[in-house]
């Protein structure tokens, strides 16, 4: 099957499946829309042709009405438009269940970037005990956030996962069911999901999917480069934000967070009794089965159950389950060992914590509670810090902070924020003892700015009680431009400081560094956001180097190439040797989640391509930008930053968002326990804007701004000049710079701008549309002739026909939705009706789900 090119894998297996399916699909009967299976086909071919008609959706809209109905009510077209987007939300999930099936038939699973061709690259070229000497320390880390970029309900998830069993299988009667039941399921939450929720349907991941790939991952290794010798490192860690990021989110408190810690515990204890149990199975021998049913009790027992006090840790199976392997070696000719010493690697890879729960906060919300617990510790006539120490400079101020030691009294702190900032300390040293220290051991500091910003959060570390020796890590986060920039100075004003050197020592001597890729692309845009990080990691790297610290990065990577997602992996394997590359840390989100790692298979693909591109840089080849390379790539990132600044500074650039795109219909879909910004101001302050509901609306429009705005300016600076021959050579002779623009060419594939193209003629914004429709057409027109193509991702015929295919399912629901947001312009212009415009912007919040599902990494 594999020996098919990829894209006629891909249309065999999931477009022809995906046709035949949708059939029956539109002819199931459900409740009171009966007809709508059969008028959705005639409103999607409306649709099209009125858009290559240069028609707007009002006018599409009204010409299916007058063709196909026969004097409709106002209230039948809303009826009929409604359920339109019901139907789209499921033939989303439809497809997503038949192209999640065919994963691994699409996919060679033992192709270029799998463990297994690593292998063998390190056979062929005689290096596999490099290979083994560098996967002795490195490793991957994934971070599921519930950052709200995945509207899937559980029971809609739960459909999705039987409908690709059923669908692997073949079994029609299954998948006609499954479908009636997907047509009456409802999509739409009622009420914002808890953090704790969000937590819950995020553990549903870890339960079934990540821990059998990540197991089949470390075993292989195991096996095939370790030759069954015990490995000391994990290879793949988990790291888990929902319950523990407060960045933003008031809902995260210290009880919800030491509730999903113990979620996590409970969970993974509960894999561990049904892998017990399997192999109690097996193991019926004299002297292993005894000790296996007393653990089998012990585990449920936990399961059943949260003690307060725990007596039984990682550390206490482990010796368990080692007493038994020298039992089956010694007396029962190791039977059956394979299985035990997969369980054995389950438990040395996820410990009693299942995945890290990071503490993140922003460090303006630090500092001033911070400063009020100064204020009260020295009114209450405590001398931890001098009484003057408000008025010292920052140096001052880090000189004391580095020495703070004690054990904070919350009662006497006046301030609720500062005693939320100690509780959750607090709950991290509680999830330590229960957990084990892998439970929680990361504190994160978003917005970080200068040294005296992780000094303040060292020292409440410190405060509360850890003794000698911190068992945390502080990650400071560098987000903007300016930040990134500074990042260097702030790290070696860190490690100048002996008191936190030594911290430093005591971790291992790793320092981890989160960077922003999200909030730096709205910041700075594409190019200056991607090059700036990828200059502070170099400097990052230098300056850590000189002190003797491995420094690892951990990147904030949001789905879509505007927020660092696209082809990631590729990105891993060009960084070269001027960036450390002991690890491979990044934020997994929402939809990402689902269509990367939803299932055993994708998952195991996708960690294999993580894991392959550090071994790709490493091991096997080193991308390095050339000197006249790096003087085209500082000037391309100068001009695209200039122009991207110069277009956020239009005045119309935030009335546009807010009037002409979905950005205030975020924050009423109940997706998410975060609100969509920051203040809780009415006016819309671009500072506070979230970057997700910014890409997103984006996204909406299908115009997809931050992925691609200054790119077509800043290479037709070089066409202009007679020198793009310079910039076709560092795109030939980069793997960096190639996956950087190919990925904004993912972004071009994605927009439509005929779907807003009535915009050019508004009186207000249409100066600002054809501004933003004539860089497009310009990075289209220069990245197609700088690699040589005729249309855009030519390369990767599968992914541009998994797009399209998605854009031709959404498109009714895109047209829908430009109709319902045109028609509340227009309302709001004439005389208001609250009534009618209440429904319309039902329409418009609903259209989001289908939308946003649709494009898999969007937001």
């Amino acid at each position: 099957m594999s020996a098919q090119p990829k894209l006629k894998r891909f249309n065999e297996n999931v477009l022809s499946k995906y046709q035949i399916y949708n059939s029956i699909f539109m002819t199931l009967p459900f409740d009171a829309i009966g007809k709508t299976g059969v008028l959705l086909p005639l409103f999607h071919a409306v649709c099209k042709k009125g858009f290559a008609q240069g028609k707007n959706p009002s006018e599409i809209v009204d010409t299916f009405f007058k063709k196909y109905q026969e004097n409709p009510t106002e209230k039948e077209k809303i009826s009929l438009l409604f359920k339109f987007i019901q139907y789209i939300e499921r033939q989303v999930v439809l497809f997503d269940a038949i192209e999640d099936a065919a994963f691994p038939i699409v996919n060679n699973m033992d192709g270029i970037g799998t463990l297994r061709n690593s292998k063998e690259i390190a056979l062929s070229k005689d290096k596999k005990e490099e290979l083994k000497e560098y996967l002795e320390e490195f490793k991957v880390r994934v971070v599921l956030t519930a950052h709200p970029t995945q509207f899937y309900p559980g029971a809609v998830l739960g459909i999705i996962t039987d409908l690709d069993k059923a669908i692997q299988n073949d079994d029609l009667l299954l998948i006609k069911s499954l479908l009636v039941q997907l047509g009456k399921t409802p999509f739409f939450k009622k009420k914002k999901p808890t953090p704790y929720d969000e937590a819950v349907s995020l553990i549903w991941y870890l339960e079934n999917v990540f821990y059998h790939s990540v197991s089949e991952i470390y075993n292989y290794l195991q096996q095939n480069i370790f030759d069954g010798e015990p490995m000391e490192n994990e290879i793949v860690d988990l790291g888990f934000w929902p319950g523990g990021d407060r960045d933003g989110n008031p809902f995260v408190t210290t009880k919800i967070t030491i509730d999903v810690a113990e979620r996590l515990r409970q969970t993974i204890l509960k894999n561990y009794y049904k892998d017990i149990r399997n192999l109690r199975r097996r193991l019926t021998f004299t002297g292993v089965e005894e000790i296996l049913s007393r653990l089998e009790k012990r585990l449920l027992k936990h399961v059943r159950k949260s003690y307060e006090k725990v007596n039984f840790s990682q550390h206490v199976l482990l010796e368990e389950l080692h007493a038994i392997r020298t039992i089956l070696i010694d007396e029962h000719q190791s039977l059956f060992l394979d299985e035990l010493d997969d369980f054995i690697n389950k438990v040395n890879i996820f410990g009693f914590h299942f995945a890290t729960l990071d503490i993140r906060q922003d460090s303006r919300v630090h500092h001033d509670a911070f400063t009020q617990i100064v204020t009260d510790l020295i009114a209450s006539g405590d001398a931890t810090f001098p009484k003057n120490y408000l008025d010292l400079s920052a140096d001052d101020q880090i000189a004391v902070l580095s020495k703070v030691k004690g054990n904070i009294d919350t009662s006497i702190l006046t301030d609720e924020m500062s005693v939320k900032t100690i509780e959750s300390i607090f709950a991290l040293k509680k999830i330590q003892s229960r957990n084990g220290e892998r439970g929680a051991n990361r504190y994160i500091i978003s917005n970080n700015q200068t040294a005296l910003n992780v000094m303040q959060t060292f020292a409440m570390l410190n405060l509360c009680d850890f003794g000698d020796t911190l068992p945390v890590d502080v990650i400071p986060l560098f987000e903007t431009v300016e930040d990134l920039e500074n990042a260097e100075g702030v790290m070696r004003q860190l490690y100048s400081n002996p008191i936190y050197r030594a911290h430093v020592s005591q971790r291992k001597d790793k320092q981890t560094i989160m960077l922003g890729f999200s909030d730096g692309t709205k910041d700075g845009g594409y190019l200056m956001a991607n090059w700036g990080i990828f200059k502070a990691k170099e400097a990052l790297t230098r300056i850590s180097r000189e002190f003797g610290i491995t420094v690892i990065f951990f990147d904030g990577r949001g789905g879509p190439p505007a927020r660092g997602g696209g082809k990631t992996h590729q990105f891993y394997a060009s960084l070269g040797p001027t960036i450390e590359d002991k690890e491979i840390q990044l934020t997994i989100q929402g939809q990402t989640i689902s269509s990367n790692f939803g299932t055993k298979d994708s998952s195991q693909f996708n960690l294999e391509q993580l894991l392959s591109s550090g071994i790709k840089n490493e091991v096997f080849t080193k991308d390095q930008i050339t000197d006249k390379n790096r003087i085209i790539m500082n000037d391309l990132s100068t001009t695209s930053y200039k122009t991207y600044v110069d277009f956020k500074n239009h005045p119309q650039f935030l009335p546009y968002l807010e009037k002409m795109s979905t950005l205030k219909y975020y924050a009423k879909t109940n997706i998410g326990s975060r609100p969509s910004k920051r203040s809780n101001s009415d006016t819309l302050d671009f500072s506070a804007l979230r970057a997700i509901p910014f890409v997103g609306s984006w996204s909406q429009l299908k115009q997809n701004v931050p992925g691609f705005y200054g790119v077509g300016t800043a290479l037709k600076k070089y066409e202009d000049a007679g020198e793009f021959d310079k910039v076709v050579e560092f795109y030939n002779t980069s793997d960096f710079f190639k996956t950087l623009l190919e990925n904004s060419m993912m972004s071009l594939t994605k927009s439509f701008f005929e779907l807003t193209a009535y915009m050019a003629n508004d009186e207000e914004f249409g100066d600002f549309w054809k501004l933003i429709f004539e860089e497009y057409k310009t990075t289209k027109r220069l990245l197609l002739k700088l690699a040589g193509y005729t249309e855009l991702m030519e390369n990767h015929p599968d992914g541009k026909a998994s797009i399209e295919a998605r854009e031709q399912i959404v498109l009714p629901l895109l047209t829908i939705q430009q109709f319902a947001l045109k028609k509340i312009q227009e309302l709001q212009k004439e005389k208001p009706n609250s009534k009618k415009i209440a429904t319309l912007e039902k329409m418009v919040m609903r259209s989001l789900f289908g939308n946003i599902n649709a494009s898999r990494n969007s937001a």
